[in-house]
């Protein structure tokens, strides 16, 4: 499964404005709540529930925090990038970079294999320095679309 299939657009945030983690994480799950009819709420409650369980931060300034959801149809992702959180990263940098998933709660087989896709991608220090220097939205999902496109 590509990333492309679950990351639309207008859920890349190329500016958030939360100073913690969870302040992040609301501003990311809102595009998502909105295209779904879901409350925002129980999508950032799902994100911290998992968080409790230890960080999802990968290192190098990325983290993709994610989760399962009882009634979801079909997997979906909010792409964010912040000027640094505190994420609880075992490598002690700040977060810059979030890729939050959810998907349905009987798909975990496609879930594992977004996860693993979006490590691949961002394993590449280039293409993260390209993110970050990226000047808006727009241009974020044309990157990450064409990076998907190569993997």
């Amino acid at each position: 499964m590509k990333l492309a299939d679950v990351l639309r657009p207008e859920a890349v945030i190329a500016d958030l404005q939360g100073g913690t983690g969870a302040e992040v994480l609301a501003e990311l799950c809102r595009p998502l709540a909105a295209r779904l009819g879901l409350d925002a709420g129980r999508l950032v409650g799902t994100l911290l529930d998992r968080e409790r369980l230890g960080s999802t931060s990968v290192g190098d300034g990325m983290a993709i925090p994610h989760g399962r959801l009882t009634g979801l149809p079909c997997q979906v992702a909010a792409f964010g990038r912040s000027p640094g959180v505190d994420f609880r990263a075992a490598d002690g940098r700040p977060v810059q970079l979030f890729m939050v998933l959810f998907a349905p709660e009987n798909a975990a087989g496609a879930h594992v294999q977004v996860l693993a896709r979006v490590s691949r991608l961002f394993r590449s220090a280039a293409f993260r320095e390209a993110i970050l220097a990226a000047p808006d939205a727009a241009a974020i999902h044309r990157l990450i679309e064409a990076e998907d496109g190569r993997a």
